[in-house]
């Protein structure tokens, strides 16, 4: 026999047994009630893997909550529900209902739709009572609730009993997930799904097929095949064989509130750094890595902090990358208002590319201006804390607001509105906007004679104040001249009055107090 014969009949046999293979595992899989599944093992508990279609995940898996042994204290002598200790129950992650219809619009208008595996328990009618001949003598479970059947000699794969008439499924891990299609079946079988309040009662308006057609031009013959998509599916046992009920109890209890723990949501800047479908993240992020004003040099300290929301007093930072994106949102939103989803909690849907680069344009300019300001171009000598620090700080400062993320987002507010609503050119606007600068209009935030003392810093907390954001972005219109009617100024002229009052005293420009009618607005520039 040659080489080639050897290695051909070597190949012909290899194919045999594939195709027996193939045909025993057909006969296996074809069993209605058993899914095919990899046994996993980790810190002691046995796990299944396996997939699931979207339609059978809906209907046979079950919130956490309606799971007994995340309930109930048992009292095996009585059988009674042991209530002395419910003080442990089990604070739940209550489930939150307004997510439903984002969730259901992601999986039906995206076509790149994805959802990480679900972690889901296995529970059995026998577990919830003491006297099944399943537990012994010593309430020490004989079986587990996870019947699988290994189709291979080290028992690493096999089938995993899921009948209905045997086991109820509960979800650990993925309840959100879970709402989500269950809340797509029903869109698909009724073609319209009620919308909820995070308490599920019902809010006003529903998502309809329709609308998802016209408004994200959705396929209906593939909306109508998503039932039959899978999702990744990890399967745990609510009773291992050996376990008391109190341990299965711990086991379960403990696994549930680590899922749901180590899932830290991602942050508002992280998130603007990943987001490929909102125009919003996608405009600053360009102006934050490309923009001299703000891009990285080896000669400077970084002027974006591209995670938390927050600058410290004491940061070398000029800015977030959130309050970038809340610019642009505030900016850009008045030119682009489509960019922003139709109703909160929908997804935006990525603007076309020519719209994109018209963004990137239009808040490039705005930077442009803006690093022309006298305060902006002290960076080239100072750094960011000598001009953010309020003077009372340690070393001292300048209390600028342009160095505070929410001033920025007003001033970009504001601007927004007198640039794409008013028609004013951003020319004329930073020449006032310089001149102010100069004469200190945007230092010392902390002093009666700011405009922005009460609105933007707290006289009480001695520090800025997030809430009057609104109102410094209307003043900002005021005093760069884009407010004509009386009946608005006279509303501007109170609601300034009522910041500057504390505790029912009204504090004057000259740091006196005065009856809130002798608080005048400020000279228009």
């Amino acid at each position: 026999m040659t080489h080639s014969d050897i290695a051909q009949e070597y190949l012909e046999r290899e194919h045999k047994e594939k195709q027996v293979l193939s045909l025993l595992l057909q006969n296996f899989l074809a069993k209605k009630d058993h899914i095919f599944v990899q046994k996993t093992e980790m810190g002691g508990t046995e796990a299944y893997v396996g997939s699931v279609t979207l339609e059978w995940f809906a209907g046979r898996v079950h919130f956490a909550s309606g799971l007994p042994l995340l309930q109930k204290k048992y009292n095996p002598q009585t059988g009674n529900v042991v209530d002395a200790d419910s003080i442990d129950e089990i604070q739940q992650r209550p489930l939150d209902w307004s997510r439903q219809a984002p969730l259901v619009q992601y999986l039906a208008a995206r076509k790149s739709h994805k959802f990480p595996p679900v972690l889901v328990v296995i529970n059995q009618p026998w577990v919830d009572n003491p006297k099944a001949p399943e537990w012994d003598s010593q309430g020490i479970a004989l079986k587990s609730t996870t019947d699988f059947t290994p189709l291979d000699q080290d028992g690493k794969v096999g089938l995993l009993n899921i009948s209905e008439d045997d086991v109820t499924i509960y979800a650990l891990d993925g309840q959100h997930r879970l709402m989500g299609v269950q809340g797509l079946m029903e869109l698909i079988k009724t073609s319209k799904l009620q919308r909820y309040k995070k308490d599920k009662t019902a809010d006003d308006n529903s998502i309809t097929v329709s609308d998802l057609i016209e408004k994200y031009q959705v396929d209906l013959d593939e909306l109508q095949s998503l039932p039959k998509e899978k999702i990744g599916i990890e399967f745990i046992c609510a009773v291992a064989s050996g376990e008391t009920r109190t341990q299965a109890r711990r086991r379960v209890r403990s696994i549930f509130v680590h899922v749901n723990l180590m899932a830290a949501p991602l942050t508002k800047g992280q998130l603007a750094q990943l987001n490929e479908d909102d125009g919003f993240s996608i405009v600053s992020r360009k102006i934050a890595v490309t923009h001299p004003l703000l891009e990285q040099r080896q000669d400077r300290n970084p002027r974006v902090n591209w995670n938390s929301g927050t600058v410290a007093s004491n940061s070398t930072v000029l800015t977030t990358l959130q309050a970038l994106h809340d610019m642009c949102e505030r900016y850009l939103g008045q030119k682009f208002p489509h960019w922003k989803p139709a109703e909160k909690g929908l997804i935006p849907m990525r603007p076309e590319d020519d719209e994109l680069e018209q963004g990137i344009e239009e808040f490039r300019q705005l930077f442009d201006y803006l690093a022309t300001l006298p305060s902006y171009k002290l960076l080239d000598e100072e750094d960011t804390p000598t001009l953010r620090r309020f003077s009372f700080e340690k070393d001292g400062g300048d209390g600028n607001m342009l160095f505070r993320p929410v001033a920025q987002v007003a001033l970009a507010q504001a601007l927004g509105i007198l640039v794409f609503q008013k028609g004013f050119s951003l020319e004329e606007i930073f020449k006032k906007l310089r001149k102010f600068d100069r004469q200190g209009g945007l230092s010392g935030m902390e002093y009666p004679q700011s405009l922005w003392y009460g609105v933007l810093y707290d006289p009480n907390k001695k520090r800025v104040q997030v809430s009057g954001r609104e109102l410094a972005a209307k003043l900002l219109i005021y005093i760069l001249g884009g407010v004509q009617e009386q009946m608005e100024r006279a509303e501007l002229r109170r609601a300034l009055a009522d910041a500057r009052t504390v505790e029912n005293k009204t504090i004057g420009f000259d740091g006196q107090l005065v009856e809130p009618k002798q608080v005048g607005l400020p000279i228009i520039l």
